[in-house]
């Protein structure tokens, strides 16, 4: 999680193949200092909503215009493997 760079994201998925719930728990159990803002859903829409999204505006993270806005994963995830 904290290789995400800024202005990036990825999914729940991405950092825990098969097992996305678990990439959840650690984020809301977790006492370190993690961006978890750069964490989306893999359809791009946010947990957190204004509060996510304006951390990820500030980074200039893609949206796209829906209601509620969703994170444009075409542009603004990071490859797996990287």
């Amino acid at each position: 999680m904290r290789a995400i760079p800024p202005g990036f994201v990825r999914t729940y998925g991405d950092l825990s193949p098969g097992a996305p719930r678990f990439t959840g728990t650690v984020l809301r159990t977790t006492t370190q200092d993690v961006p978890w803002w750069r964490v989306v859903r893999s359809d791009g829409s946010l947990a957190k909503a204004e509060r996510q999204a304006a951390l990820l505006d500030a980074e200039g993270v893609p949206f796209r215009s829906t209601d509620p806005p969703r994170v444009e994963l075409r542009l603004a995830r990071v490859p797996p493997g990287i």
